[in-house]
């Protein structure tokens, strides 16, 4: 890093969203709009943006070929997780299944957090608030 942008600590650039890579975004919007209460913002072919009131998107993008991440496997490594807050992890947990995701055999942790397996594949935890 420069030294001058070190002095500086003006923050650049502010996130403002993420998107997954997916065979079905209006699917996988629809879950995490279900297990997260995001709502629609954007719908276009091939691609679906959820938001909420924080000003960040949570964006859903067709790839032809998707091929599914495998964790804790790496024959498709993941390239990313996310990380979501639940103030009742058994609750979150239930729904996220109950919504279509999956639980992996393998949870590292000790019981701190859970991770998930989104329908598409794609890993991501719930961690107590």
């Amino acid at each position: 890093m420069r030294a001058d942008a070190k002095e500086r600590m003006v923050p650049g650039a502010v996130l403002r969203g993420v998107t997954l890579d997916c065979a079905d975004p209006q699917a996988l919007a629809g879950f995490y709009g279900a297990l997260t209460g995001m709502r629609e913002l954007f719908s276009a072919d091939g691609f679906v943006a959820l938001t909420d009131d924080s000003g960040r998107d949570l964006g859903f993008q067709r790839v032809d070929g998707y091929r599914a991440p495998q964790w804790p496997g790496q024959d498709v490594p993941q390239q990313f997780h996310l990380d979501f807050r639940a103030d009742d992890l058994d609750a979150t947990e239930e729904l996220a299944l109950e919504l279509g995701a999956t639980k992996p055999d393998h949870q590292p942790g000790d019981g701190r957090w859970r991770v998930l397996l989104d329908p598409a594949g794609h890993p991501f935890c719930l961690t107590p608030s």
